[in-house]
């Protein structure tokens, strides 16, 4: 087991999920619900279902593509977003 991979999967999941709108939204089926352990597993599998089809999509796409492309693709994307979100009324945009 490669743990190394492991844990920064880990990590930059749990970073990247905290306060996003599936986190509100789970937030708020919890609160207006009977049974939020239904609210919880729900969204476990939820996480689980989309995280095995990036996956699956992520290595079907890693055996067609080149990767040093598609990592520099994605590095610029990000980097935009970055400068994007320090412009002011970056809402706006």
């Amino acid at each position: 087991m490669d743990w190394q991979i492991l844990l920064l999967t880990l990590v930059t999941v749990f970073l990247s999920e905290i306060g996003d709108k599936s986190q509100l939204a789970t937030m708020s089926l919890s609160s207006t619900s009977y049974a939020p352990r239904y609210v919880f597993v729900g969204a476990t599998l939820a996480l689980l279902f989309t995280s095995l089809l990036g996956v699956i999509l992520g290595d079907r796409l890693a055996h067609t593509l080149p990767t040093q492309p598609i990592k520099m693709l994605a590095a610029l994307v990000f980097a935009l977003m970055a400068l994007r979100s320090l412009l002011p009324n970056s809402s706006k945009l």
